[in-house]
């Protein structure tokens, strides 16, 4: 396999085998030239199939939330594309929209790593040979990727498109809609976007953080990108660390610990009732369940996954329940409401939880929440439903303790108060 980058130049200290500065070793702000003197010179243009392999060797998965194995993706637009004999190539979409309140790692990853997400998006759509080149973002990022794409001559067909600053609007097909229709809407889940999607072309949607990884991988290869993290989860992520924590962004390595992130970040885990991974469709997990690592089969057993890097952190002063229906309360708020389980059965999912925190001592109040939240999963227009149910039931799980108080109307965290 011939990776693709200058064989001449070798990976500064700070990329080799067990640094933990892949993604911003550029430093902060970093413009063309302090990009190209840290990762060497790149030609994105001539990356072709052989980047589907090398990803499929390198075992990245999306890092944007679902976690779908990178090159799966790229594979299943490429059958698509050639399965139609007449017509324009697919279309790339490198997807910036950061909706989920709690992250901030993609908008640090546009501001300081720009180069390194445009590296990745050209390769990718070399590699598929695409008609159209689309990057969809926040306003707050779009002078400074705008400035990026102004100091390189191979990325001047990149279309930037503003996103709405909503939580929904960077699901795959609310960035399809937003880009072609300028709502930000989902659409019917059962659209395979990698057969039709931007004007019912084959249409690749990929995290900004996995076009960065992408770039590192099409520059230093497999193997390189597997020497941090385990065989289950190589390589590193970006995750958001905030709530009653120092909100910061850190670069961890696959399989990580719950644990050592939240000492990253100066967090005791003796102060914390539990964490809450994935972000607002993500899964509490308890103070005594911090040895889980930070993956997709490490957390597994409990329902969880990384989602989009997100780490909440609930210390011991503040009611999970509360904080919960602090949180599905908004996302009820959030929804699209094009579907009934957007549209009633969220609303009542948050009015429920919210009497349970508020003390109310009607045991049929849990009974009916479970319910309701197994009655949406899987019957909405998209999966925003899916993640609202995901984070009740591992809320009632993870504060049981909580709920048995709650109903007989007292909290535990206001008694430590």
């Amino acid at each position: 396999m011939t990776i693709i980058h200058d064989p001449s130049y070798t990976p500064p200290p700070m990329l080799h085998q067990h640094g933990l500065n892949r993604l911003f070793a550029a430093g902060a702000d970093a413009d063309y030239r302090n990009h190209t003197l840290k990762y060497g010179r790149f030609d994105p243009a001539s990356a072709g199939t052989e980047l589907i392999t090398l990803l499929k060797q390198a075992g990245l998965t999306g890092r944007g939330g679902a976690g779908f194995e990178t090159w799966r993706k790229l594979a299943a637009t490429q059958d698509a594309r050639s399965g139609r004999l007449f017509g324009a190539g697919p279309v790339v979409i490198a997807n910036g929209a950061e909706g989920e309140p709690r992250s901030i790692k993609d908008a640090m990853l546009l501001r300081h790593a720009p180069h390194l997400i445009i590296d990745g998006i050209l390769a990718v759509a070399a590699a598929l040979k695409a008609s159209q080149i689309h990057l969809f973002l926040e306003r707050a990022s779009m002078p400074g990727v705008s400035a990026a794409l102004a100091q390189r001559a191979d990325a001047k067909h990149i279309v930037l498109t503003e996103a709405a600053e909503t939580f929904i609007s960077g699901e795959a097909s609310a960035v399809i809609n937003a880009i072609e229709n300028g709502i930000a809407l989902p659409e019917d889940r059962i659209r395979r976007l990698s057969e039709s999607g931007l004007k019912r072309r084959p249409t690749l949607v990929q995290n900004v953080e996995t076009c960065a990884h992408i770039a590192l991988i099409a520059r230093f290869g497999a193997p390189w990108f597997r020497s941090i993290g385990t065989s289950r989860d190589p390589g590193t992520r970006l995750v958001t660390v905030s709530g009653d924590a120092r909100e910061t962004v850190l670069e961890v390595a696959g399989d990580t610990p719950l644990r050592e992130i939240l000492h990253r970040c100066g967090t005791e885990p003796a102060a914390t009732t539990a964490v809450l991974v994935g972000g607002y469709h993500g899964t509490w997990i308890p103070a005594d369940q911090l040895e889980l690592p930070l993956s997709g089969e490490g957390l597994a057993p409990v329902g969880g996954n990384p989602g989009a890097g997100v780490i909440f952190v609930l210390g011991r002063h503040r009611c999970g329940l509360q904080t919960t229906a602090e949180i599905l309360e908004y996302l009820a708020h959030e929804s699209a409401q094009q579907c009934g389980p957007c549209m009633f059965g969220l609303p009542a999912m948050a009015g429920l939880l919210t009497r349970i925190a508020a003390g109310s001592t009607d045991p049929r109040l849990v009974s009916e929440l479970r319910r309701l939240s197994d009655s949406v999963a899987g019957r909405g227009s998209c999966h925003h439903p899916d993640g609202t149910s995901r984070l009740v039931l591992s809320a009632l799980w993870a504060f049981s303790a909580d709920v048995t108080q709650h109903l007989s109307g007292r909290c535990l965290r206001a008694a430590r108060g």
